[in-house]
């Protein structure tokens, strides 16, 4: 899966909003301000289809644009690519760095291990 820019993930953000998909009006009209020009969103919207992030259906011959690729899809792609990036791959330095920079607390940890360990009964 290829790398988003940082304006083409601000896109994909309003789109995945839009539970059915959206047409450029709909796109803009849910971008904070101050709002890009249409044509920029246009032309951002066409570099996502070519990288196979959104999908056109084309109903009375405006474009409705949809995601392919869903917001967990794409974190978790992002969230591995920074672990594999900056932490050796490895998730216990990603949640070392964050205890160590106060951005996770115990609390946090205890619910996670809650988590991890609720997973592996169900399993």
């Amino acid at each position: 899966m290829k790398k988003l820019t940082q304006a083409e993930e601000q896109i994909m953000q309003v789109i995945w909003t839009l539970p059915d998909g959206g047409f450029l009006k709909d796109i803009i009209e849910n971008l904070p301000e101050p709002k890009p020009h249409s044509n920029t969103i246009a032309t951002l919207l066409k570099i996502l289809v070519e990288k196979d992030f959104v999908g056109i259906n084309n109903p009375n011959r405006n474009n409705l644009y949809f995601a392919k690729v869903t917001k967990q899809e794409y974190s978790g792609q992002r969230i591995a690519g920074l672990a594999e990036s900056f932490f050796e791959g490895s998730y216990t330095n990603v949640v070392s760095f964050l205890v160590d920079k106060k951005q996770m607390s115990i609390e946090d940890l205890e619910l996670l291990l809650s988590q991890l360990k609720s997973k592996n009964d169900d399993e």
